[in-house]
Parts: structure tokens; sequence; C-alpha cells
């Protein structure tokens, strides 16, 4: 017996009711929350930055540094906003519009950010040195992490792994978004980033990532969930990508707390929190935040992205800067406060106006294409 013949009803049948779509403010609001976690593992947790930054040992922090030690889990609900979001932004859309989307969401505001934080560690190199201009320029492209090279700010390693989600994910929308493709692509993703994990093929591993593959994999069923709702096959592989995400989470717990913490993490809470992600995303996902919809949300959601890109390097030489001018909670809200404003003003200087036209161009050079003018008279005579 096949696979697909035991869905519980027939594909075409489900695919043709689906959820409308629309959407989902409390997604913009989860976004900020995990942004927020891993700027407090910065701020108070990593003990190489707290250091730094602050001056102090992290342990000076008490029971708040033990709890910002768990903030890099922030990452791993954004992999699964991202699995979400992302196939339920581009179902119906062709590849090039797909990747059109893609260049437009990610690079304008990244590019700022490279610029405006290289431009900071120049002026004030007091807890990080600038990187060198040819690295600098490599970093506009996004593609330092596969070539081996530093990032301007360390938060960017987690774009190339974004980078590899899409790569993989536009094989799918080429051949066509359904439920039947979907979702036997995330089983074979799944099971194909387990079979890699312990080969010796480094490029297998990379394009696959199996430390990371179950939380992109769980984004993208809970999507399908919200769309079509639940069935067997989804629950099933919801449940497996939730296993395995605890198992990589605890590995990845002792590896972070022997490299950048000065205690050791615990696998319960990490469990626990990873546990908490899975749930609030399925209620989202089962339609029962659908009345949510405050604007406040939705403008928490705009400005995830740019606060991500620069409140590493940046916070920790605003803090350096106040750190003997006020009590640290004061200097650690200002903060958060001063990077949030300079999140808003990336992207309503830079992000909006830089993705208008970057968007325009590409869509006429993707038009022009299409246009036979622009081929050889031969080929035209083909056609």
């Amino acid at each position: 017996m096949s696979l697909v013949t035991v869905v519980p009803e027939p594909v075409a049948e489900r695919e043709v009711r689906p959820r409308p779509a629309g959407r989902l403010a409390v997604i913009d609001g989860l976004r900020l929350m995990a942004a927020l976690m891993v700027a407090l593992y910065h701020y108070a947790g990593y003990a190489s930055g707290v250091h730094d930054a602050w001056g102090v040992e992290s342990s000076t922090f008490g029971w708040v540094h033990h709890v910002a030690g768990y903030g890099f889990l922030g990452v791993q609900l954004f992999f699964i906003i991202s699995g979400f979001v992302i196939c339920m932004s581009c179902w119906g859309r062709t590849p090039s519009a797909f990747l059109r989307s893609r260049i437009t969401r990610l690079y304008p505001a990244y590019w700022g950010a490279v610029l405006l934080t290289t431009a900071v560690l120049t002026l004030w190199p007091t807890v990080r040195e600038p990187q060198d201009g040819n690295v600098v320029l490599l970093n506009l492209t996004m593609l330092e992490h596969p070539l081996g090279q530093p990032e301007v700010d360390g938060v960017y390693w987690t774009l190339w792994n974004e980078a590899l989600f899409y790569l993989l994910f536009t094989g799918l929308v080429w051949r066509g978004l359904t439920l039947r493709r979907t979702t036997l692509f995330c089983y074979g993703w799944l099971i194909s980033s387990v079979v890699v994990a312990n080969s010796d093929s480094d490029l297998l591993r990379t394009i696959l990532q199996p430390d990371f593959a179950p939380f992109f994999v769980a984004g993208i069923t809970l999507y399908l969930i919200h769309r079509f709702g639940p069935d067997t096959l989804l629950w099933g592989l919801l449940g497996t990508s939730f296993l395995l995400a605890q198992y990589w989470t605890v590995g990845r717990m002792v590896s972070v707390s022997k490299k950048e913490l000065d205690f050791q993490l615990s696998p319960v809470i990490g469990i626990l929190l990873i546990t908490a992600f899975f749930a609030v995303m399925t209620v989202i996902a089962l339609g029962w935040t659908a009345r949510v919809r405050w604007r406040w949300l939705t403008t928490a959601g705009l400005l995830t992205y740019p606060f991500y890109l620069l409140h590493e390097c940046i916070g920790w030489t605003l803090i350096h800067a106040l750190r003997h001018s006020a009590p640290r909670p004061v200097v650690f809200l200002a903060t958060l406060v001063a990077m949030l404003g300079a999140a808003w003003l990336l992207h309503r200087l830079v992000e909006r106006p830089v993705a208008r036209v970057l968007r325009r161009n590409l869509d006429k050079a993707v038009a022009a294409l299409d246009r036979p003018e622009r081929m050889p008279a031969a080929v035209v005579a083909q056609r």
C-alpha cells in the first residue's frame, strides 16, 4: 500500500475546500518574541558578549543570566515560523515569484544592517573589531558563511540556514504546491535528514540540515493543518518533527553550554520550551487565535527582522557606552528600546523604499527575459 492511500479523504477533495488565507497577527507577535529571546541571550546570557559589553562576568546577573541562557532557542522558534509563513506566502506562486519575494524581503534590510553595523564598529570598536573591507563586501551577498568567512554580525549565520531551506522549497514550488506533494516533501526531507546525519558527506548534511529540518518541517506541516485541516498523516508528521526537534535541541544545548555559557543548561527546560513552541503554533494552526487582530502585532512583525539584524553588536556597543550611567536594568531596557527604534528607522528609511525599487526592477527584468526581441534572431525564428 502506498503512503498516499492512507490519507483519510481524497487529496483532491480536500484541496478544493481550503481555509481562507490571510495574515495571522499572532504569528507577527511570536516573531518579535523570538527576536527578544535572542536579544536577551546576547545581552545577559552569552558569556563573551556579557563580559565585553558590561565589563563583568555573566554570573553577576544571577538568575537573570540563567534564564537568559535559554534565549538562543528563539532561533528554533524562528525556524518553525519560517516554515509556516513561507508555505503560506508562496502557495500558488511560480518559482520566479517566490524567489523574487524572498530577495526583496531579505536583502534591503540586510544591506542596511551590514553597512550600519560596520559603521558603528568602525567608529566605536569597543566590543568588537570591524571586519575587513573585502569581508564586508562579501557579507553583502549573504554568502560569507558557506565560504568560511566571518559575518559582520554573528546573528547572520541563521540567514544561510534560511537560504538553504528556500533552495529546497523552490524545487517543490516549481512542481506546484499541493497538499499531497507538500506532505511527501516533508516526510522525504525528515527521513533524508536522519539518513545523512552521521554520513561522511558534508554537502548533504549542509543542504538537508538534520538539526534544523524538524523545525522547518513542523512549520510547513502546521500551515497544511491550518489550510486544509488535520489528518492522521499530518499529525504523524508533526509528531515526528517534534520528537526529532527535542532530540537535536538537547544536543545543541550541550554544545552551547560548553562553548558560550558558564553553566550547564537543563535538557528538561529546553524540551519544555520546544514543547511550548509547538503547542502555541498548533493553537494558531487550528485557527483558535484567528480573532486576535491587534494592529500593534503587525507592526511588531515588520520590526522583527531589522531588530534581529541590528541588535547584537550595536546593542553591545550601546551597553558598553551606557553601563556606568545608570543601573543595569535601566541600561538593558534603554538598549532594547533604542534597538527597536533603530529597527523602525531601518524599516522605514531603507527596507521599504529599497524593497519597492528592487521589486519593480526585478519584475521588469523577469518580464524582459520573456520578450522575443531580447532573444537572438535565430531563437526568435524557432519560436
